[in-house]
């Protein structure tokens, strides 16, 4: 294969990507990633704040890139969406569920144990990740079906594969989004077109504001005893920056990958691999 055609597979031109949770940290990066490698991006989320500084860090490639607030616990919410969406650039080729998170009142601690964690809370995470993954996949699946092809792009997490202490809800509903990935992977491809993939990140140790508070102290801005044996047990000695996404999603959103569905990439640093000893 000549050089032209390998860098063709990457060239998103004409292409349009839905990034729910697209202001976030990790998702506002994948969103900015696939502009500046020519796609359409339409950014999902229900605080949009944060995408004025993103569409400005974009400069020209702004023209490429729109905002809708959408809700991805309401069916209605991503239905108007993928609506808006279609209106504007004709097509929806990607989805990336980059929507989710965890919460404080979900993570156990001196003072709040497991036997005490508010159902609410829990709650919570769970729709987040788990309905959150799901139900934009039925409103854009069910798009990529009716066409024939398509990819869909999940975040799940290392806690997926070794659960965390502190955080049951978050480690449990990131397992279910794995799970989801190769089932959702199977169904499409098997009852609507072998053209349909859906693949999954798992990232590592990432200092984003949701779990900032698990790894550094809020006061003295030095390292948690938890912070402090993550790096110690990451192989390559820090936590991962947003860039450190872009090869796998490029990848698995690209035709490069066009013989790989329902896998699960780590992207950790080493931190799967490292049994401590």
């Amino acid at each position: 294969m000549e050089l032209e055609q390998l860098t063709r597979m990457y060239d998103f031109t004409g292409r349009t990507v839905a990034v729910t949770g697209g202001a976030g940290v990790l998702g506002g990066e994948i969103a900015q990633a696939l502009a500046g490698c020519g796609a359409n991006v339409a950014i999902l989320d229900l605080n949009l704040d944060p995408t004025k500084a993103i569409l400005e860090k974009l400069g020209p490639r702004a023209s490429q890139v729109m905002t809708v607030k959408t809700n991805v616990l309401d069916t209605d919410s991503l239905r108007q969406a993928s609506e808006a969406v279609l209106e504007k650039f004709g097509t929806i080729d990607c989805l990336v569920n980059a929507a989710g998170g965890n919460k404080p009142q979900a993570t156990t601690s001196a003072d709040l144990t497991f036997f005490n964690l508010p159902a609410d809370a829990l709650r919570w995470v769970f729709d987040l990740n788990i309905v959150g993954t799901v139900l934009p996949s039925q409103v854009f699946g069910k798009i990529m079906a009716k066409k024939g092809e398509g990819t869909i792009l999940n975040i799940s997490s290392m806690n997926a594969f070794r659960p965390l202490t502190r955080i049951p809800a978050y480690s449990a509903a990131k397992a279910g989004v794995s799970n989801f990935t190769q089932w959702l992977a199977v169904h499409l491809a098997q009852l609507y077109s072998p053209k349909i993939r859906v693949n999954a990140i798992a990232p590592g140790f990432f200092m984003t504001q949701q779990n900032r508070f698990l790894l550094t102290d809020e006061k003295s801005g030095e390292l948690t005893a938890r912070g402090k044996s993550i790096i110690d047990h990451t192989p390559m000695a820090r936590f991962g920056n947003p860039e450190d996404l872009f090869g796998a999603v490029l990848w698995l959103l690209s035709p490069a990958s066009a013989f790989v569905t329902g896998i699960i990439v780590p992207i950790d640093g080493g931190f799967s691999a490292y049994s401590g000893v």
